[in-house]
């Protein structure tokens, strides 16, 4: 395992020098404070911009409104962002060829692999977890005493969407020397959900659910046990994925 934690170190210390880990922490720190500031502040925007005489009653916001926000802007834009910082994870490696006078001393590929991941899984959960914190705090504070169900459950199933989509791109940067090729498959993937939506009895099983259903489950119209099937499927394709990454890189030619 020494030269997993040598790898992972030199993740970190790259991911720090690339900036890429300022970038993730502004992202999503911003959209923390954004959906709560949003949802509060549209029906006044909304009055000011109406023309003279128009009057439109959007009613008062509330909590739900807030967090409506954050499932529009997070899978939105926060996926998107996490998608692109981590779309180079091997890309850079086989244009710098930085791997082959370690992998001649003794670093296991699988090490590689497994140390990718890990940068990618602790970056994810901190900027996530900043980001849900946030959010909730803000939403506290202008919505008091307003209770709402299944707020954990709801932020853990974009965190698992969120893995899944780091998985892909694990592989996709593997199979690809550059970072477009990654993107492409990732974003081929994610367009293959989208279209099993199609497919009413596909619709129980598809990964998406995780991040599209979320206000369902804060409402209280759907139950958190109608998503065991789509949590399933994604931690395997998750799981599979990882496992494809290390036995292609293992009969790569760097």
């Amino acid at each position: 395992m020494t030269g997993y934690g040598a790898f992972v170190k030199k993740e970190f210390m790259e991911f720090y020098r690339s900036h890429k880990l300022l970038i993730i922490l502004a992202v999503f720190l911003l959209l923390g404070m954004m959906n709560p500031l949003t949802a509060k502040i549209t029906p006044q925007l909304v009055e000011n911009f109406m023309p003279e005489g128009m009057i439109v009653n959007l009613g008062e916001p509330t909590a739900l409104d807030s967090w409506m926000q954050f499932y529009k802007n997070v899978p939105q834009l926060g996926l998107v962002v996490l998608v692109i910082l981590f779309s180079g994870m091997m890309s850079q490696e086989y244009s710098k060829g930085t791997l082959i006078n370690m992998l001649t001393k003794g670093l296991a590929r699988r090490s590689v692999i497994l140390s990718k991941l890990t940068v990618a899984l602790v970056m994810w959960t901190a900027a996530y977890v900043i980001c849900t914190g946030i959010s909730w705090a803000y939403t506290a504070y202008f919505w008091k005493g307003e209770i709402l169900h299944d707020l954990f459950s709801a932020a853990v199933l974009v965190w698992i969407y969120g893995i899944l989509l780091l998985a892909v791109g694990l592989f996709g940067s593997v199979l690809c020397k550059n970072a477009y090729g990654n993107l492409l498959i990732t974003g081929g993937f994610v367009g293959v959900q989208f279209l099993l939506n199609i497919i009413p009895d596909a619709i129980k099983y598809n990964p998406l659910a995780l991040v599209s259903r979320n206000m369902e489950l804060i409402e209280g119209s759907l139950k958190f046990e109608e998503l065991l099937f789509p949590i399933a499927v994604s931690a395997g394709l998750a799981i599979a994925f990882v496992i494809a990454a290390c036995a292609v890189f293992n009969r790569k030619t760097l």
